[in-house]
């Protein structure tokens, strides 16, 4: 069948329009996908948490054991960003010398920093016998106020002891009870070197039971954090507290189950915490990057 020149013309017309429209359509609906999966990927994947930190003690080698923990700090980092660590004393070993600093905290660290994660710390054992510590106290890397001292991320306060002389120290246990008397925030959380529960080398300290507890439990503290036992150790709630011993942040050593432990390792690790309203989620994490734990601690009434 013959076209005349006005009907092809037509017809021609016709086909490159449709062509026209089914590529709109494609386009559209290539689009579309990908506008779709954007969505899919920005959407949180932790909706209404507070904060995110982790705790890590007893690091101060420069050894290998320090950069294997460093380095999985790091990695967690990298799939959960965090802007905060606990940094719970014995920070330069073996006796608290500032000018070992770039060797035991910013080379170790050094990716961790330069991402803007802001280290909170306290004095352990090791670091007061030099300058009984005042060096590190002054030092702006460790962010300290003082030997004691408190801070708030948000709806979480934090509480920083020196717990080298608290026994003796009516003054700083005077500012603590204090301090939490008059605290807001519904999430508190103390950290100190030495432990007050542990089934470690160094064992539960009866003096800081007795000192220390009732404080945690007039005032509503769900956590206190600790090293000097270089092991890993989560307690279960213990009148309303979760004790958690992260002191295997470079070295290890054994350490056993007590009735109120739920779990304990002496592997190298360090924890992690993430912080909704009404919970905090705590994970162990190893040098392999393996979570090999996981509790949760309840929001307590007060």
């Amino acid at each position: 069948m013959k076209l005349k020149r006005r009907e092809f013309l037509f017809l021609t017309g016709l086909s490159a329009i449709a062509t026209a429209c089914t590529a709109k359509s494609s386009s559209s609906q290539a689009i579309q996908a990908i506008s779709t999966a954007s969505a899919k990927i920005s959407i949180p994947a932790k909706k209404g948490m507070l904060l995110r930190f982790v705790s890590v003690a007893d690091t101060g080698t420069g050894a290998k054991g320090q950069y294997n923990v460093a380095k999985a700090m790091t990695n967690y980092h990298s799939k959960n960003t965090y802007d905060l660590v606990v940094l719970a004393g014995d920070n330069i070993y073996n006796n608290g010398e500032i000018e070992k600093i770039n060797a035991v905290f910013e080379r170790p660290y050094a990716d961790l920093l330069k991402a803007g994660v802001k280290f909170q710390a306290c004095l352990g054992n090791h670091d007061i016998r030099t300058a009984n510590g005042e060096n590190q106290v002054k030092y702006a890397g460790f962010n300290m106020k003082g030997r004691y001292y408190t801070f708030s991320r948000g709806e979480v306060q934090f509480f920083a002891l020196d717990t080298n002389d608290i026994a003796g120290n009516k003054q700083q246990i005077a500012w603590l009870e204090k301090e939490l008397s008059s605290s807001k925030a519904p999430w508190k959380i103390v950290f100190g070197h030495h432990p007050i529960y542990s089934s470690g080398y160094y064992a539960s300290n009866p003096t800081f039971v007795q000192l220390l507890t009732p404080l945690f439990q007039k005032y509503g503290v769900q956590v206190y954090i600790n090293g000097h036992d270089h092991n890993y150790e989560r307690t279960q709630s213990i009148n309303g507290t979760t004790y958690v011993i992260c002191g295997a942040g470079a070295g290890n050593r054994p350490v056993g189950k007590s009735q109120w432990t739920e779990y304990s390792t002496s592997d190298l690790s360090f924890a992690a915490y993430q912080v909704y309203p009404d919970r905090i989620e705590i994970s162990g994490i190893g040098i392999d990057n393996r979570v090999f734990d996981k509790g949760v601690i309840k929001l307590k009434s007060t």
